[in-house]
């Protein structure tokens, strides 16, 4: 094995390099924001290690992680790679279904539980999942009372750990010495958008490859900090998250909950940033809602300085260079507004901002550029070990996802699907040699997504490649493209976009509630319930106005002709997103067919009775009458 070609030999040059001199993880507790040097980490995967070891883990044995970001799920993950295992991912809102087939289908024989909530799902499916041999909780919190057998706890694991240690120890750095890069570190699965979650093998090397090639397209210096608050079980968030933070030795910080991120971003003031679009869009959403809100004088100078920010941004965008005036004014703008509002979303300090998981729509990219905050588009898969290919800094552009990794190729095939191949592309799937087969072809990774490749190298992703339209008059679109742009309006949280073989587009939109709601107050609209605000004559006014500001911008054949809003919100609870929050349009188009063929005929009204759950699981039976609106295309 070559020196630190794994991650378990990084953290181990870490700990020997810096001590106890450099923070290297950060939780919020209470209040307080707690430190563990890398010397600490070192400490805790050892003991960790150890103490699985003690247990009877074996190399080639898989351990799972359910719960919020914390610091016990990066001892869990490197502890099971110290002793040639892999980490298995569980989203922490994952049903009880969902949570039994991936222990199953994983072999996972340990599951991390990050509190009483996820013990309590593992422990009612303990007889569905006989490989099982203990459930580790981390915080016990509420079960002193439970006497399980399979029930451990991380500190005992620990505390088994550290004995060992003192017993023999030189058989930690051993253990580490075994590791080889080609053994998998991680078993991650994909999200599912089309059928059953697939299990990617991600090797050692695959996650020091992609956190090398991203270090050599944006160099980050140990002193940074990164804010983890996505899923540990989402390929991007391991990314970023944990293999490029051990690679390049810089802190991460984890919020003390998913209500206080935004607040917590604002006190630590991260130089690298990754956030889905959801949470580009909601900030986005929150400055034009602000603004509608604030004082004349505010809106004046929002409404004075917004489009110098603006100019400057498509300068940017052409790569010209602007002249000394407007940097002048700009540099005015800078200091009245848009230094104010990058630091009250703390994004003052931020070197290094990406989004990932989805495509961003190109009005929120230029938003963000009119502000001063450059947001790069990172495009990769599960399977290529998240991102392989980045916008460069200098290189921004709007109809692309940017430029391959140094080392990474890429081509398309006839039909125009995207090929990737480099130290980055997984090893296959899981138990799964037929899927391996098809998505593995001489070294090429096919990704299952429509693309095209520029002059410049720059990569434009079209849509999934089962997902392009063609209405009955023979002409193509992109229902993602109209999604993303339908998204920018700050009342609209999401858009399914109808038209395979139809006349012509229509679209399902799903309001976003904090937006009209307050909108609605504002305009003396009383209301009760999400299904009542969403069905307002008024809201469907307001939505067909942000629709007709859409077709402005879309080309003939993509105008969108008629909307329906939907009675609920989308929810992954409901099988209607990825724990991503990616739509799974076929689902959903099924699911309502009723207001797929009301948005393909005459009728404008119809009544709908559906199932709506509550998070306890429970359910009641909605009435409410559905419109369809036309817009002008």
């Amino acid at each position: 094995m070559t020196a630190y070609s794994t991650l378990p030999a990084l953290l181990k040059r870490n700990a020997e390099r810096y001590g106890h001199s450099r923070v290297a993880i950060r939780e919020k507790e209470f209040g307080i924001w707690q430190s563990t040097t890398w010397q600490g980490y070192y400490g805790h995967v050892r003991d960790f290690a150890l103490g699985l070891h003690q247990l009877g883990f074996n190399r080639g044995d898989k351990v799972a992680y359910a719960g919020d970001n914390r610091p016990q799920g990066l001892y869990a993950e490197l502890a099971a790679q110290a002793l040639g295992g892999a980490i298995v991912g569980i989203y922490p809102d994952s049903h009880l279904d969902q949570v039994e087939y991936i222990i199953n289908h994983s072999d996972a024989v340990y599951v991390v539980a990050g509190d009483q909530e996820q013990a309590d799902k593992v422990l009612e499916l303990k007889s569905a999942c006989p490989g099982l041999k203990k459930v580790i909780v981390d915080d016990p919190k509420g079960m002193r009372h439970y006497d399980d057998p399979i029930l451990a706890y991380f500190k005992d694991i620990e505390k088994l750990g550290r004995e060992l240690a003192a017993d023999r120890p030189e058989l930690f750095d051993e253990m580490i010495a075994a590791v080889a890069p080609e053994d998998v570190g991680m078993i991650n699965y994909t999200s599912g958008t089309t059928g059953l979650p697939k299990g990617s093998m991600i090797t050692q090397d695959n996650m020091v490859a992609v956190a090398r090639l991203q270090d050599r397209v944006d160099a980050a210096r140990d002193d940074f900090e990164y804010v983890s608050f996505l899923p540990f079980a989402w390929i991007g968030e391991q990314e970023f998250g944990v293999y490029w933070p051990i690679y390049k030795a810089f802190a991460v910080n984890f919020p003390e909950k998913v209500e206080t991120v935004q607040e917590n971003i604002r006190e630590i003031g991260p130089h690298i940033l990754l956030a889905p679009p959801r949470i580009w869009e909601k900030i986005c959403s929150d400055i034009q809602v602000k603004i509608q809100e604030a004082a004349w004088i505010k809106r004046l100078v929002y409404r004075t300085f917004l489009p110098v920010g603006y100019r400057m941004a498509d300068f940017i965008l052409e790569k010209k260079k602007p002249g000394i005036g407007w940097r002048l004014v700009n540099g005015l703008a800078y200091l009245i507004l848009f230094r104010s509002l990058n630091n009250y979303f703390g994004l003052t300090r931020l070197h290094h901002a990406y989004t990932g998981g989805a495509p961003l729509g190109p009005e929120i990219f230029k938003m963000f550029l009119a502000l001063g905050l450059k947001i790069k588009q990172a495009y990769g898969a599960t399977e290529t070990t998240a991102a392989t290919i980045i916008h460069r800094t200098d290189d921004i552009r709007l109809d692309t996802v940017g430029v391959p990794l140094p080392e990474i190729e890429v081509k398309t095939t006839d039909t125009g699907e995207l090929l990737t191949r480099g130290a980055t592309v997984f090893k296959g799937y899981h138990k799964n040699p037929e899927a391996s087969a098809k998505a593995l072809r001489d070294g090429w990774f096919y990704s299952g997504d429509a693309a095209v490749i520029d002059d410049d190298g720059h990569v434009i992703i079209i849509d999934r490649m089962a997902d392009v339209m063609k209405l009955s008059d023979g002409s193509r679109f992109s229902p993602q493209l109209i999604e993303n742009k339908l998204k920018f309006s700050p009342f609209i949280m999401d858009a399914v976009i109808i038209g395979q073989e139809k006349p012509y587009i229509t679209a399902m939109i799903s309001v976003d509630a904090g937006n009209v709601g307050k909108w609605a107050e504002n305009n003396q609209i009383a209301y009760t319930t999400f299904t009542d605000l969403s069905q307002k004559k008024a809201v469907y006014e307001l939505i067909a106005r942000e629709v007709a500001k859409t077709n402005q911008s879309l080309p003939r054949v993509a105008k969108i002709r008629r909307f329906v809003l939907l009675y609920k919100e989308l929810d992954a609870d409901d099988e209607e997103l990825t724990r991503t929050r990616k739509v799974r349009r076929k689902f959903v188009i099924e699911r309502y067919m009723d207001l797929v063929e009301a948005l393909y005929g005459d009728r404008e009204e119809l009544d709908i009775e559906a199932d709506i759950k509550y998070q306890d699981g429970s359910a009641y039976r909605m009435k409410t009458r559905v419109m369809v609106k036309r817009v002008e295309a």
